[in-house]
């Protein structure tokens, strides 16, 4: 299969993140969404707590990963609609970042309530 040299925006990788899945969708529902974009290294579904519902689904090849992506997002999947992003690890990290600072700042402002009474 040959492919025309395409310049892919920066964002583009083979990576995969996606949102708001069912919690009871099995790994072969997954292989058979996804999977008809193009081979598929790995997926990994969340599990726990807030990571329910979410995946990240990693291409062989990164313009498999682009038509997935381009065909997927808005996809309905037993009446909940995906939200695909290409995973971006700077900016779930900052994300995290953000989360840890927010809970400290809680911390610290219950410990000083606790001060003050």
């Amino acid at each position: 299969m040959s492919r025309q040299v395409i310049r892919l925006p920066a964002e583009v990788n083979r990576i995969l993140y996606v949102r708001n899945l069912p919690y009871k969708i099995t790994s072969e529902e997954m292989y058979d969404i996804f999977g008809k974009f193009g081979a598929i290294r790995q997926i990994r579904k969340g599990t726990h707590g807030d990571k329910k519902g979410t995946a990240f689904v990693v291409y062989e090849d990164i313009y498999d990963a682009k038509n997935a992506f381009d065909n997927l997002s808005g996809f309905n999947v037993a009446g909940r609609y995906l939200i695909v992003l290409y995973y971006q690890p700077q900016k779930m990290q900052e994300r995290q970042d953000l989360e840890f600072q927010r809970k400290q700042i809680e911390k610290l402002r219950e410990q000083q309530r606790q001060q003050q009474q």
